[in-house]
């Protein structure tokens, strides 16, 4: 494994060899992972007392940030307690966790052209001094900036993502798949089919095929993989549309053949926009929720950016001040209710006064169990694994979640489409009977908004 700019850290780094590795932490490194410290077995890791100073002021945030801060402190406060932190002390997995003070390095940043001023600078100098007393070190961190600052120094740097999947292969939900032209009939005339062969990539439980015929490329059928992932089966006639609301493409009809399926607990729908990700989840919270009775209420959340601060600088009560932020929740619900497509009469004022729809920041649902109810959380490429975890650890008996949004349109600042919650769910539960995904590719919105998203 090369080590640059673009690599990744990960607990597989091993110290065996010549001498252990020397792993120099930024803070945004355990700020996005307090299990960092301990991700690098057998090797020694550094963090910088600005690093501390920097945790110590985030550990008094309301947030996500703030509990990592938090988690992070009391951990290295654990390991304090088995020696001096300035002299390194032991962890479980083999390493050393050590604190080095700018004083015992005494690396002069004017020599760099780095302004001491800056807490990164100040991290990134106690790496450089420590590779120039000949360790092995490896700088990590989350910043892009600050890693190519100290690539150009001349440090190895690498990104930390212990839960990076790899968003170029990301899983789709479905496939095109060319066989027989006597399977597809087949198909058709026996409502099921086995499994084509392919063994260097397995399919998943609630994953559609597009069956194609290898002689005539028009003769097709749309499967869906049955629960145990042993057959194919057709799609429930039932589920082809939701509040009056029609697919307009494949992987629309894969998308509410999901979202309107009780047994499939857990949605994922990914695509840019104006692939009608959230108005699918709305149209079906509302018409399993609020039409068919069978949800008691339909509960929306979006993250608010930065997530989890405080909404309270903005007027009215909480329902007052996250209006605010979910102008595009109630875009959507508007064209909903009151359009040409709305089965009934009702406002989104009503559905509110009847307590059928709830709107929730994000940052109160931790604690909380939701049992039976359609949860929609619109742009979870900026919540992070945990915040995801998280929120589907809420979900009590008879709840569905479904989690949609754009991982190329990502504005936490420490997330990326490979690194984000809702990629590394749907790579981790894809194989799971429980859980369904679609990856949307067409937008449906308009010509204008399919032109701003292929080209802008």
């Amino acid at each position: 494994m090369s080590e640059h700019t673009g690599n990744t850290a990960s607990p597989s780094e091993s110290g065996h060899g010549d001498s252990i590795k020397t792993f120099v932490l930024d803070t945004n490194v355990l700020l996005h992972s307090p299990g960092s410290l301990s991700a690098f077995k057998d090797n020694r890791v550094v963090l910088a007392l600005a690093v501390i100073e920097e945790l110590d002021r985030f550990k008094r945030n309301n947030d996500e940030l703030g509990r990592n801060a938090r988690e992070t402190i009391r951990a290295i406060d654990r390991h304090r307690e088995s020696g001096s932190l300035r002299e390194g002390v032991p962890m479980s997995n083999g390493g050393i966790l050590q604190i080095v003070l700018q004083q015992d390095v005494r690396e002069d940043l004017a020599t760099t052209g780095l302004s001491p001023d800056v807490a990164d600078n100040q991290i990134i100098s106690v790496a450089l001094a420590l590779q120039r007393k000949g360790r092995r070190v490896i700088f990590v961190s989350k910043d892009i900036n600050a890693r190519v600052k100290a690539d150009a120094l001349g440090l190895r740097v690498m990104d930390f993502e212990q839960q990076k999947v790899d968003y170029d292969s990301l899983y789709q939900g479905w496939r095109d798949v060319v066989v027989a032209a006597d399977t597809v009939n087949r198909f058709y005339g026996d409502k099921r089919v086995a499994l084509p062969e392919c063994s260097d990539n397995p399919f998943a439980p609630n994953e559609f095929v597009i069956l194609k015929d290898e002689t005539n490329p028009k003769h097709t059928a749309l499967a869906r993989v049955d629960l145990v992932g042993k057959e194919l089966v057709p799609l429930t006639p039932e589920y082809d549309r939701a509040w009056n609301i029609a697919p307009r493409s494949a992987t629309q009809r894969m998308a509410f053949e999901l979202v309107l399926d009780d047994n499939v607990e857990l949605v994922t729908l990914v695509g840019r926009a104006g692939t009608g990700k959230t108005l699918m989840a709305l149209a079906a919270g509302l018409q399993r929720a609020i039409k068919e009775k069978h949800y008691e209420k339909m509960l929306v959340s979006r993250p608010i950016m930065p997530l989890g601060r405080d909404i309270g600088y903005l007027p009215g009560d909480k329902a007052e001040k996250l209006t605010a932020w979910m102008g595009p929740i109630f875009d959507n619900l508007k064209y909903l209710l009151r359009g040409r497509y709305a089965p009934t009469s009702l406002t989104t004022e009503q559905l509110f006064d009847q307590d059928l729809l709830e709107l929730e920041a994000l940052t109160y649902i931790r604690g909380r169990s939701i049992a039976n109810m359609f949860v929609v959380v619109d742009e979870a490429q900026n919540l992070t694994p945990h915040e995801v975890k998280t929120i589907i650890s809420r979900a009590g008996e008879g709840t569905k979640v479904i989690l949609t949004g754009d991982p190329q349109q990502i504005d936490n600042p420490y997330l990326d489409a490979s690194s984000n919650g809702l990629t590394y769910c749907v790579e981790r539960l894809k194989s799971s009977a429980l859980f369904g995904h679609v990856a949307l590719n067409k937008s449906e919105r308009s010509a204008l908004a399919d032109l701003a998203a292929e080209r802008l």
